[in-house]
């Protein structure tokens, strides 16, 4: 039966540098509950920062409901041909569906660690130029206010303010352990 590892954190967290580190190393699946809302941005030729992010998946829960995102990650999961498929990005409980081997897994880190990381990797058009402040401003707004809910509902926990190597160490301990 398919192995899922979704993965909760805040901003900067790891969430994605897990799954890529996954992916490469333990050919499993990997989606993101952004690449939808890139994929509808894309295609209306608006910017991918995180304003953006946050209106057009309002707007999508608001018309289709609140579990809609969730609905499609499901659907893209199930079809995905991997035995073990990487989640990144939950961050609300109607994001979560019902799967029997679904192992939800918590990646925290310190804020000061995590803004680092963020103007480090600048996916976000906005994230380069932030100050610490409006990073902490950010973890205020609504797609953020409800990660401590679904990480308190982790089976998992990471602690990702070490070295690459041993955050690594940690994600192949959690292979280890629920893959086999």
């Amino acid at each position: 039966m398919k192995l899922i590892l979704g993965f909760v954190g805040h901003i900067g967290s790891g969430k994605g540098a897990a799954c890529k580190y996954l992916q490469e190393k333990h050919d499993i699946g990997y989606y993101r509950y952004s690449t939808m809302l890139r994929d509808i941005l894309t295609r209306l030729y608006l910017p991918q920062d995180r304003d953006h992010m946050i209106h057009t998946s309002e707007m999508i829960r608001r018309e289709f409901g609140e579990n809609i995102i969730g609905h499609v990650m499901k659907e893209d999961v199930m079809r995905d041909t991997h035995e073990i498929v990487c989640i990144d990005g939950i961050r609300r409980l109607e994001d979560l569906f019902e799967h029997p081997n679904l192992v939800l897994v918590f990646i925290n880190s310190d804020e000061r660690v995590r803004f680092e990381r963020l103007a480090a990797r600048a996916e976000n058009t906005d994230d380069t130029k932030k100050t610490f402040e409006e990073f902490l401003a950010d973890e205020k707004r609504s797609t953020e206010l409800t990660i401590d809910t679904v990480a308190a509902r982790a089976t998992e926990t990471i602690y990702n303010n070490g070295t690459i190597e041993e955050f690594q160490a940690a994600l192949d301990a959690l292979i280890t352990k629920h893959a086999n």
